[in-house]
């Protein structure tokens, strides 16, 4: 695969909107509202990550998805853990991340039926600049006013534990197995690695990485280590390839990586074990 540039997918939702940002061609005028942008390898290949664009101006459903346990007894390659990296917030949008108070499963199952989840769910504020690292088995839901990416494993495993009313399908029985109906405890902290490069989540399915400042190196991609690349703002370049905000690349191979000053990439890679994919060439004297 070599150097390659994601293509993008759109994926129309009852919840998603029409004001799309400029980077994507501005107002969307398909059947129905777009909610994601999804960008994929070409050629529908396996590919252990994902990462999405979301646009919401209504709350999504309240749902979780199974660890890689629990999917491969179902048949998936592996589960769903995911991330979001909040770019806009309209007044008043908030994420709902686990719950307020522990409760026992058969509880959980009531409150989704009855409604009441809404209220049993911790909402919280959502800002500019967020990075929340949601686990499998987190209870949860995005509100409305949301843009937002999401870096995931790439797996079709949602369940739905509360839709409000929506016509779409429930999975109860397969949501109240796999969830862990508590408050929501954070991973981790995020921490400086070194100058212009912080970690962002790690430990888990997969690490998640800013980097701010590389004014020459070279990415120690390769078959068995890829990385996602996922610029957010200014511009760049990898491979002869210009790095800019909207797109996705996947890098397999050793190859040259700068960014312009100002310029902000979100570098993600599976496992739990924070790499070195950079070497930073000193600069000429």
């Amino acid at each position: 695969m070599s150097i390659t540039r994601l293509i993008e997918k759109r994926v129309e939702k009852v919840w998603g909107r029409r004001d799309l940002p400029a980077i994507f061609g501005g107002p969307y005028e398909g059947k129905e509202p777009l909610g994601e942008i999804w960008l994929e390898l070409p050629g529908a290949l396996d590919a252990e990550l994902l990462v999405k664009y979301l646009f919401t101006s209504e709350r999504l459903s309240i749902q979780v998805h199974p660890d890689d346990e629990a999917a491969r007894r179902v048949g998936l390659a592996r589960g769903k853990e995911e991330a979001w990296i909040v770019l806009r917030v309209e007044p008043g949008a908030m994420i709902g991340l686990g719950l307020r108070k522990r409760v026992a499963r058969e509880e959980l199952r009531i409150a989704a039926l009855d409604g009441s989840i809404e209220e049993l769910i911790d909402w919280r504020p959502a800002k500019v600049g967020d990075i929340i690292y949601s686990p499998a088995g987190t209870v949860h839901a995005l509100g409305a006013g949301l843009t937002l990416i999401e870096v995931q494993q790439n797996a079709n495993a949602t369940y739905r534990l509360y839709d409000y009313g929506r016509p779409r399908e429930l999975h109860l029985d397969e949501a109240i197995a796999v969830s862990r109906p508590e408050p929501y405890e954070v991973p981790m902290k995020p921490y400086v690695r070194s100058p212009g490069r912080q970690i962002l989540a790690e430990g888990r399915a997969f690490v998640l990485e800013r980097w701010s400042v590389v004014s020459a190196g070279r990415l120690l991609a390769s078959k068995a280590a890829p990385v996602w690349l996922i610029p957010v703002s200014g511009s760049g370049d990898v491979g002869g390839q210009r790095l800019t905000p909207g797109a996705v690349w996947h890098v397999d191979e050793p190859a040259s990586l700068a960014l312009a000053s100002g310029a902000e990439l979100i570098v993600a890679y599976p496992g739990p074990d924070v790499r070195d994919p950079l070497i930073v060439q000193p600069a000429a004297p």
